[in-house]
């Protein structure tokens, strides 16, 4: 069951079995960040905490993030994710969001930032007046999810140099995954893993998850679940 956390008067995050999402608040509407991985009553959630208008932002598709989606007609996405969207059952219609995008909530603006490389429609949420990251997987102290089909790691380096380029601009970063909040120094260190995974200096260990043989490459501030490499076969 999904536990509600308020963390101000005017945000809360939901979390669900290991993964969490968000509920943020303006003066006219609200948005849900994510509608979770148990919660097809994402949205009945929502409206029993505010009675706002409630919208729904994906910061990108993977099952985990779109259990509630079902509820809403349509919903903000970047297009580059409707094909992962539809490949795990996604119904509705995409509200299109790209980079630099601003969604006001009433007093509330939020400023989409695209970072491909987790997937290819991966985004994260600048909430410019609170100065606070809502980061999707992409930015986490867990072990993020970069193997199988739509992952790209060069991408997600991009990224991430992308992301550090905005760190004057917030001082929290609320995470998917993983130890809540995490702070904008993790960028640089997640950078330096990825590389490390890219250039075949990182030393990892061969880990089965839900039945798939990946291997897990643990560093002391995150890990990044990965495919096997060819050599190690």
């Amino acid at each position: 069951m999904a536990n509600i956390i308020q963390i101000n008067d005017t945000t809360w995050r939901i979390e669900d079995n290991g993964v969490r999402f968000f509920l943020l608040a303006g003066t006219e509407k609200a948005l849900l960040i994510d509608s979770g991985m148990n919660t097809p009553d994402a949205k009945q959630i929502a409206e029993n905490i505010t009675k706002l208008p409630v919208m729904l932002l994906n910061t990108h598709a993977d099952p985990d993030h779109i259990s509630g989606n079902g509820s809403f007609d349509c919903f903000y996405m970047h297009p580059d994710e409707e094909d992962n969207y539809r490949a795990h059952g996604g119904v509705g219609g995409i509200l299109p969001v790209k980079d630099n995008d601003v969604i006001d909530l009433g007093n509330r603006p939020l400023k989409i930032i695209f970072i491909p490389g987790h997937t290819p429609g991966s985004i994260a949420v600048l909430d410019i007046n609170n100065r606070v990251l809502v980061s999707g997987d992409t930015v986490q102290d867990g072990n993020i999810f970069m193997f199988k089909e739509h992952r790209n790691m060069s991408l997600y380096v991009e990224s991430l140099r992308k992301l550090s380029m905005y760190t004057d601009e917030f001082d929290t970063i609320y995470p998917s995954h993983g130890s809540f909040p995490v702070y904008p120094a993790l960028i640089s260190s997640l950078i330096e893993g990825a590389e490390q995974i890219i250039s075949g200096t990182a030393k990892g260990k061969v880990v089965n998850l839900f039945g798939t043989p990946v291997m897990l490459y643990k560093f002391p501030y995150a890990g990044f679940l990965c495919d096997i490499p060819e050599d190690k076969k």
